[in-house]
């Protein structure tokens, strides 16, 4: 670690100069990669789940303080923020990286796999980085790092948010964008835009996508509870299987989007992610327990399949003799998220410089949910999606983010960072 702050330290004492004919942002990229590869490295084999990012926080502080910049923590429990004062007056702008991991045991040959194990949800689990996560958040450092290098010439203000608990906090707490806000991430500095980007597998290395407007879905979570009577599993008349109902209930539940839904409008996805119930292979539980995810782009459609799912839980169960207890949305949802349209195109724009035009491609809409569209609701944002397969693989059979296969091309830290930054200076350069 001493070797590493050593080397970001003399990094930043290089000689720097912003003309026109110089790429910086392939410069710095190029010369923080071994750095940004190994402080991936180091977080990938010590990850941590939603609130509980203890180590990385402090691993993510010690670096920005490091670069001279004003460092707070402690933010919604361990989020770390930085703000870089440019040496030129200009507009104000925040960089995003998430750094929360998953309850995921590793399935790859990484010599620097994760081996991590602790509780989650009364369970013990493996820890992984399965989303990419170490990724962004080594890719954030690189970054102000090299605009930390540049700041007695930079134009404007920068606002590094390296945000806990993307993926949700855990049961009963808060967490994650939302508290961030909530604590007053913008009450002394609010951006002018904010920028965000996630590592994906579906695209290969060097590839980057990014789409104007609604981008990724909102999502709720829910929980329902199927309450019969316990009996012996060898005279079941004697009691109310909740099981059966809640099998019956899951199954009915999928014509909400297939049969209910205008998903020619808009796309929506109903999806049941755990069921618990019961204790022994010869008992009829009282009570049946599933949780699940309820993804949109369009307000009024949320609403009817909201209202559809209490029907079919409420009318299923009454036909089995139990009743259902449905609890949606749990916690804090996540809207949909956003790009704005104006900024969208100045940043595919920079983007395009990096990767090509052939390969800054326009978005789909994406059905998973990312909590960066919080800060989206209150600042002009974009975000983008960096390729992670290599190349030579096709993307399309790679293990998905949240897979306990998922590998991150290590190549892909580069263009990632690269995008960032370039994209950071043509819009701090926008308002010299």
């Amino acid at each position: 670690m001493r070797r590493l702050l050593l080397s970001i330290a003399l990094l930043c004492c290089a000689p720097l100069s912003m003309a026109a004919d110089r790429d910086v942002a392939a410069e710095w990229s190029a010369r923080l990669a071994p750095q940004v590869v190994a402080w991936r490295r180091d977080l990938h084999q010590h990850p941590e789940l939603a609130n509980r990012e203890v180590r990385t926080s402090a691993f993510v502080a010690k670096q920005l303080r490091a670069l001279g910049l004003e460092v707070r923590t402690g933010i919604a429990h361990t989020g770390v923020v930085a703000i870089l004062h440019g040496g030129q007056p200009g507009p104000k702008l925040a960089l995003r990286a998430d750094m929360d991991a998953l309850p995921v045991a590793e399935e790859t040959d990484l010599p620097f796999k994760s081996t991590v194990r602790t509780q989650y949800n009364g369970l013990d689990v493996g820890v992984m980085h399965a989303c990419g996560h170490d990724g962004h958040t080594a890719m954030l450092i690189g970054v102000a790092t090299a605009l930390a290098a540049m700041r007695k010439d930079l134009h404007g203000e920068v606002m590094f948010v390296f945000q806990p608990a993307e993926e949700g906090p855990p049961f009963g707490e808060e967490g994650g964008a939302p508290m961030m806000l909530k604590e007053g991430l913008f009450r002394d500095f609010k951006p002018d835009a904010m920028l965000g980007m996630h590592v994906v597998s579906w695209l290969n290395t060097g590839t980057v996508e990014m789409r104007a407007g609604p981008s990724m879905a909102s999502s709720d979570t829910f929980r329902l509870v199927v309450h019969g009577r316990q009996t012996h599993g060898a005279t079941p008349w004697l009691g109310i299987d909740p099981v059966v109902t809640a099998a019956q209930i899951v199954v009915d539940a999928q014509t909400i989007v297939s049969r209910r839904l205008d998903i020619g409008a808009q796309p929506a996805v109903l999806t049941f992610g755990t069921i618990h119930g019961g204790t022994r292979f010869n008992i009829v539980p009282d009570q049946v327990e599933m949780q699940g995810t309820l993804r949109t782009f369009d307000a009024g459609m949320r609403q009817q399949a909201m209202d559809a799912l209490h029907a079919v839980a409420e009318h299923v169960a009454a036909a089995n003799g139990a009743t259902a207890e449905l609890t949606i949305p749990i916690g804090v949802n996540n809207p949909v998220l956003v790009n704005d349209a104006a900024l969208s195109a100045r940043v595919r724009a920079s983007i395009a410089k990096v990767v090509g035009a052939d390969h800054a491609i326009d978005g789909r809409r994406w059905m998973a949910a990312e909590d960066f569209a919080w800060f989206s609701k209150d600042v002009p944002s974009a975000y983008f999606f960096v390729g992670s397969t290599p190349v030579a693989q096709d993307a399309s059979k790679a293990p998905a983010n949240h897979s306990p296969k998922f590998l991150l091309d290590e190549a892909a830290l580069q263009v990632g960072m690269r995008s960032m930054l370039q994209a950071s200076l043509d819009y701090l350069g926008a308002n010299p």
